[in-house]
């Protein structure tokens, strides 16, 4: 068991690619806490890991309030005393629309999550994990942040800043037994893959040269190995696991 006697905490975890990577890690021994926005899919998300005889805790949190993820940090070390594994996977996609129709609104809601929660979160568990000298934190990117998607700039731009946010904190911490990375997937298939319309579906699978959608399990398998031991040399790296759409 991998994460035995670990405690990790899995943002928008109550669906898709964070609800894969909450039962990756809990089916290797972590406990695990669910935390998500949506209270009530929480809820259920920890139900269905509870009744596989799992160790977990449901969380409702919004990641773009650092009032709110500073409570629930503070809540699971009260709990548990330990954070060892950050999974910041919480993230939209906003409006697929061309840079001269996007709002002030709509670009900060869409940073506000996937770029600025991921800060939020990251900060909040650090001092925990100095204080052990032992932590992981993983980030999902994009190769959006890579590539650059048209009529997604503020998504690109937030999926971008995840990388380079990975790149520097990963050097700040690189002595402290604490490694810090992200994953590049393409367009895997969730609920998030299923707002876009068949077109534009059809249009990101063709760029990926195995030709299908990942499925959220295999995002979660390079998750895993990010958040373990095995991984203990790997830090401020981009992970890519796009199908070949993007090597580098």
């Amino acid at each position: 068991m991998r994460f035995a006697n670990r405690v990790a905490i899995v943002t928008g975890a109550a669906r898709g690619i964070g609800k894969a990577i909450a039962t990756r890690l809990a089916s290797e021994g972590a406990t695990v806490v669910v935390a998500d926005v949506n209270r009530d899919a929480a809820g259920v998300a920890a139900k269905e890991l509870e009744a596989a005889g799992r160790k977990v805790l449901a969380c409702p949190m919004d990641v773009s309030d650092p009032a709110q993820v500073a409570a629930t940090v503070q809540s699971v070390l009260q709990r548990f005393g330990q954070i060892d594994i950050l999974v910041n996977n919480a993230g939209i996609v906003g409006e697929v629309i061309p840079v001269h129709e996007t709002s002030d609104a709509e670009w900060h809601r869409v940073l506000a999550v996937n770029l600025h929660g991921v800060f939020y979160c990251s900060r909040a568990v650090l001092p925990a994990m100095l204080s052990r000298k032992w932590g992981r934190i993983v980030s999902l990117a994009s190769v959006a942040g890579k590539e650059g998607n048209p009529n997604m700039a503020a998504y690109s731009v937030s999926k971008a800043g995840v990388i380079a946010f990975t790149k520097s904190l990963a050097k700040e911490v690189a002595r402290d037994g604490i490694t810090v990375n992200c994953v590049t997937p393409a367009l895997t298939d969730t609920d998030m893959a299923r707002s876009f319309t068949p077109e534009q579906r059809a249009l990101l699978a063709s760029k990926v040269p195995m030709g299908r959608l990942a499925a959220p399990e295999e995002i979660a398998a390079v998750i895993a190995f990010l958040a373990s031991d095995d991984a203990s040399f790997v830090t401020g790296a981009v992970y890519d696991a796009s199908g070949g759409r993007s090597d580098y």
